[in-house]
């Protein structure tokens, strides 16, 4: 035991005490908020070169393009500049073919066109395909179907412009002449407000009755997102270099030297709790920065004490099971090449729980989301999800969970010790999948 505790120690601080560590932790959050700087400073940085469009009326209703024409006059006299009367945005410039294609002739306008935007001569057309009357024989749109066609995919600025434009007409058509006025019209159009709340408390100290604040709500989506990101860097970050590490010592003779001093187990166990460590230390920072913006931004309610308790502990197994993992594959291999073909299964297994963030925040206790999170190599981190998730889980849950994950990093750590036990001096070819099983099994 001693000896696990030597190497353990020297494991941590050989990996903790260098600047290469802290430059590793500051480098994270100074990335993300160097990229939310940017984004903020480049937000406005749009080409500004004329958006050429050609717009045409398949519906018999000559009338809508020339509404379109004219709100995009007024788009490029009042919206393309600002304050300073730079130009920010795009002007749009659109023409109309003249006449009206019969049904043959659609297809080879389409094709014509799209010819055009194949040269660059136009980003992209727009076509008015039909537009229903009132049942009166006004003429009044009542619907709108538009096609637009483009090979540039991510620039719908100008269809979204047009779409806009003609759903507000047909809301203003439908209105006209039922005797409303222009404030009861706009009462009629604006949506249902919702205000999505928590629950009000009572406050311990006056007994007052508190409002559920706003930031509640935002807490309820993104303290789950940033503790299931948190435990999968922490594990890829410590369980990776541990691998390599042990790749290396096998390709220069080092592990030979050790193993005259301690047995394989106990050189296994020791990087892989000096490998535990790390990954603590590391989300022990994060964490911590992470109270200190919360407590800033007023919702350090979302982070429960019995919530931190349980993620530590999650955190701690996960580290072992997947350092073991990890460990056992670079006891396999003789070089880092290799390690590739063992190593993709596991990372799957890693990144299976981010997979299925979406579900998981939007429905953590469906049965598949629910089942999911007994799958042990999923558990630690759907389940510290699931508890991050208001109201929580029933207690027995967690605790089956843990049960369930301590079981298999028993197995894995046993498993990966056989491995270990065989691979550390194996040189030349590294070990094939089934010769790793009989290892397992037989030794």
């Amino acid at each position: 035991m001693r000896k696990i505790a030597v190497i353990a120690s020297r494991e941590y601080q050989a990996a903790v005490r260098t600047k290469t560590f802290v430059i590793g932790l500051l480098m994270m959050p100074v990335m993300m908020l160097a990229s939310i700087v940017l984004q903020w400073l480049f937000r406005d940085l749009v080409d500004t070169e004329d958006k050429r469009f050609a717009v045409v009326d398949n519906s018999g209703r000559s009338e809508l393009v020339q509404l379109l024409v004219q709100k995009v006059d007024e788009y490029n006299q009042t919206k393309i500049f600002d304050a300073a009367g730079k130009q920010v945005k795009p002007r749009y410039v659109v023409e109309t073919p003249a006449g009206q294609p019969d049904a043959d002739a659609v297809s080879q306008q389409r094709f014509e066109l799209s010819e055009r935007i194949r040269k660059g001569r136009l980003l992209g057309f727009l076509e008015i395909l039909s537009a229903t009357t009132s049942p009166t024989g006004d003429k009044e749109a009542l619907g709108i179907t538009l096609r637009y066609q483009t090979n540039r995919p991510t620039y719908m600025d100008f269809a979204a412009f047009a779409e806009r434009l003609f759903a507000e007409h047909v809301r203003t058509s439908i209105v006209q002449g039922t005797g409303l006025t222009a404030a009861q019209t706009q009462a009629l159009l604006q949506p249902v407000k919702l205000e999505a709340k928590g629950l009000s408390r009572r406050d311990d100290a006056t007994g007052k009755i508190v409002d559920a604040p706003d930031s509640s709500r935002f807490a309820s989506l993104i303290v789950p997102a940033a503790l299931m990101m948190l435990m999968f860097m922490v594990v890829l970050l410590s369980a990776t270099p541990l691998m390599q590490s042990v790749v290396e010592e096998k390709m220069q003779r080092i592990a030979e030297v050790l193993l005259g001093s301690v047995r394989p187990f106990e050189l296994m166990m020791g990087k892989l709790i000096g490998m535990t460590g790390v990954s603590l230390t590391i989300s022990a920072v994060y964490l911590g920065g992470g109270l200190w913006a919360a407590h800033q931004f007023g919702m350090s309610d979302a982070f429960a004490p019995d919530l931190l308790a349980w993620f530590v502990l999650f955190q701690a197994l996960a580290a072992l099971m997947f350092g073991s993992l990890f460990i056992a594959v670079g006891a396999a291999c003789t070089d880092m090449k290799e390690t590739q073909n063992l190593l993709w299964p596991i990372m799957i297994l890693v990144a299976l729980p981010i997979f299925l963030m979406g579900g998981v925040l939007r429905e953590p206790n469906t049965p598949m989301v629910r089942g999911l999170s007994f799958f042990p190599f999923a558990t630690p981190t759907l389940m510290i999800a699931r508890l991050s998730i208001p109201p929580g889980l029933p207690w027995w849950e967690p605790i089956l969970g843990v049960l369930l994950v301590l079981a298999t990093t028993v197995a894995c750590v046993y498993a990966a010790g056989r491995i270990f036990r065989v691979g550390i001096l194996l040189q030349g070819k590294g070990a094939r999948p089934l010769e790793i099983l009989r290892w397992i099994f037989r030794g």
